[in-house]
């Protein structure tokens, strides 16, 4: 391999890539999606974000060249099922516990959502990542949960609520500041657990 080969434009970038740690890239992500939050999707910048994080807005231009692309990547550094490892045996337990977790971390999320909702109906890419970040995990690990229910007989698998657990796990989540004014903490989610998914399966 020649010198110029080895300079080239993949090695260039890899070298400016490994100038930033792990920590310091989770900085910058922490710090968009927060103002993401706060601000909205439309008024955060690459240059606030560096003013915030106390780094050259060039540093952040040059990982990730664009405000979509930062926010897609900050957004996937999130990617994780926050359900995991809830199984206690019993497919109503394990639904309040889901909904404890849900409880903790909605308003949050909730915020991330309503600030996103119109940029994300104009990037395909930024929708993708968002749903793989804060949707797909969820419901994967909620379908897993009702899997092992069903497989414990506890429901039977032709059951026709079980279709609608997911979206009536994220639809409370997402309509109650609307109807409410309120975010949906742990509480309320295991009320709504017990008055409404529970009786739907069957299970009192």
């Amino acid at each position: 391999m020649t010198s110029q080969a080895a300079d080239g434009p993949q090695t260039v970038a890899a070298s400016r890539r490994s100038k930033i740690t792990r920590e310091r890239e989770q900085e910058f992500f922490d710090a968009v999606l927060e103002q993401i939050r706060e601000c909205g999707y439309e008024a955060v910048t690459m240059e606030g974000v560096a003013a915030s994080t106390r780094c050259s807005k060039s540093t952040l231009y040059r990982q990730w060249k664009t405000k979509p692309q930062f926010v897609v990547a900050a957004l996937r550094s999130r990617r994780k099922a926050r359900f995991e490892g809830i199984d206690t045996g019993s497919l109503a337990d394990d639904l309040r516990e889901a909904a404890r977790a849900v409880g903790r971390w909605s308003q949050n999320d909730t915020k991330l959502l309503q600030a996103l909702g119109h940029a994300v109906t104009q990037d395909a890419n930024l929708a993708k990542a968002l749903r793989e970040a804060l949707v797909d995990p969820e419901i994967a690990a909620l379908k897993e949960m009702l899997k092992r229910g069903v497989e414990r007989g506890e429901v039977t698998a032709g059951h026709p609520a079980l279709e609608y657990i997911p979206a009536q796990m994220f639809g409370v989540v997402r309509a109650r500041p609307v109807v409410d004014g309120e975010y949906a903490d742990p509480d309320y989610l295991v009320r709504f657990v017990e008055a409404a998914v529970l009786p739907a399966l069957g299970l009192t």
